[in-house]
């Protein structure tokens, strides 16, 4: 017991050194929010340990707290939480659930005001009891500086990620203030509905293309393509260049990549029309665009998405198609091109699928020797469940492995993956749409690929409009180690594309 009190002792003392102005609420500075929680004091030997006592059955229960205004500077906060077990039927087999909300009053504001939901943090316990978990509920939450903060925390045994039924203890709380994340330079805010860009480094000059049209409708006829060119890293744009606007159809960008020979290529979905169907062209100096080729496809892709090369076979998206709903119609599948995207050759990996099991939206890298990893956004959300896709491939994606990853703060989150050969390093940038974060986790993806639950903890690189469906899509590319994301943001019918440079 004396090691256990000493490890819950550097922790706090952590918490006070190595982030000066994290604030520290322990039990006792809790209140019951909800339902019939317990403020108990648990004994092992002679020294007790005073805990809120959070059930492994019993659901709707919270506790809370309000921490001293934050500080003047404070754009977002991280929250973490102490958890201890009591119980010897501890085992790393199990795990439990927990959400944070978060919330701020003003004076002449509403109750509720600026309050966040959390999204329900899955771990595994230790193999033993009284062993400290320090788990992170929230890395980046946009918040209010100048004003009190309530925490409130809940354990959801109801959740079906929690499957271990005996009683945790909550020890302590640290909320600690961050300064604001950066927002991009803008590549167009023409008047419209500027969004889903593809961008692309060719050389050492950025090409971003993306969609415009009155709002967020794939298949308006006013919906065209266009792009811009940038030379100093996404500071200044050259004049834009439409790619395609037919009045026909909506077109869209989808999917970009290069080619063997170094020059883009850039996939626009055409819907709305007398026959839906999907472009491909080809540009070297992000300013004159050709038509390459239509392939006619079965089923129909709702995107065809980042075109990679992979040795001996060539160039190589992966598609899904479906409409959202919950008719087991969902597929997904990868397109192969021999001769340099001239045809291309489509194949069925998963067909018949529910929404919760459909993976969508996923970005591609090879790794080398045959490995292909993606990620994939996950269209479900409300319970810890709720992740991002890992797709994998050992044999240059004739066979495929999905996995659910721990990637859980996502709401509609596209990922685009850049994997570095030289060091080993895969990043993951999404962003988390209705809180307007763009994060990113790295890490090495020969340590990732067969551990999808392992990835590490997200950290905000940008900032955007919190809009739920007006803003997010990143889309990243990469000039030597320097990385470039483009994104969208705003609120309907306005929003503008964006491109972020993140070292």
């Amino acid at each position: 017991m004396k090691r256990f009190i000493m490890v819950i002792a550097l922790a706090m003392l952590g918490v006070m050194c190595n982030a000066a102005e994290s604030i520290f609420l322990p039990a006792g500075a809790f209140q019951l929010a909800t339902g019939n929680p317990s403020l108990v004091s648990w004994q092992k030997g002679a020294v007790s340990l005073p805990v809120w006592s959070l059930s492994g059955g019993t659901v709707g229960q919270s506790v809370a707290a309000v921490t001293p205004p934050l500080p003047n500077d404070c754009k977002a906060v991280s929250v973490a939480i102490g958890i201890v077990t009591s119980d010897n039927t501890t085992a790393s087999t199990f795990s439990d659930v927990y959400r944070v909300h978060l919330s701020q009053l003003a004076y002449g504001k509403s109750v509720g005001y600026g309050e966040t939901e959390g999204k329900p943090i899955r771990t595994a316990l230790p193999d033993a009891p009284f062993i400290l978990r320090w788990i992170v509920l929230e890395t980046y939450c946009i918040v209010e500086p100048g004003l009190p903060l309530t925490v409130k925390i809940q354990r959801l045994p109801d959740d079906p990620g929690d499957t271990f039924t005996r009683p945790t203890g909550l020890v302590f709380v640290t909320v600690t203030p961050l300064a604001a994340a950066p927002t991009g330079f803008i590549v167009q805010d023409k008047g419209g509905y500027n969004s889903w860009p593809m961008m692309q480094a060719v050389g050492d000059k950025l090409v971003c293309a993306y969609s415009r049209g009155k709002g967020h409708n794939i298949s308006e006829g006013i919906r065209g393509v266009y792009a811009r060119t940038s030379a100093d890293g996404g500071k200044s744009w050259m004049q834009e260049v439409c790619v395609a606007d037919d009045p026909a159809y909506g077109e869209v960008t989808i999917g970009k990549g290069l080619d063997a020979d170094g020059a883009m290529l850039l996939w626009i979905r055409c819907y709305g029309g007398p026959q839906p169907h999907h472009d491909l062209y080809r540009t070297v100096d992000g300013v004159t665009f050709t038509r390459v080729a239509t392939p006619t496809l079965s089923p129909l892709p709702m995107q065809i998405t980042d075109i990679i090369r992979v040795p001996s076979v060539g160039l190589m998206a992966l598609w899904f198609a479906g409409d959202y709903g919950d008719n087991m119609n969902a597929s997904w599948g990868v397109l192969t091109s021999a001769d340099n995207g001239q045809t291309w050759t489509q194949r069925t990996v998963e067909a018949n699928l529910a929404k919760r099991d459909w993976p969508t939206e996923p970005s591609a890298v090879y790794l080398g020797n045959g490995k292909i990893l993606a990620i994939a956004r996950t269209e479900s959300g409300g319970d810890s469940t709720a992740s991002q896709f890992q797709l994998t491939s050992t044999d240059n994606g004739l066979t495929w492995q999905k996995a659910k990853t721990n990637i859980r703060d996502v709401m509609a989150s596209t990922p685009s993956l850049i994997f570095d050969p030289e060091s080993g390093l895969l990043a993951n940038y999404y962003y988390e749409r209705g809180r307007g974060v763009i994060r990113r986790r790295v890490v090495k993806a020969a340590a990732i690929f067969d551990h999808p639950q392992d990835w590490p903890l997200s950290e905000a690189v940008g900032i955007g409009s919190q809009s739920p469906w007006d803003s997010g899509n990143v889309n990243a590319t990469a000039i030597g180690r320097k990385h470039y994301l483009s994104y969208y943001s705003g609120k309907d019918p306005d929003t503008a594309v964006l491109v972020l440079p993140v070292e």
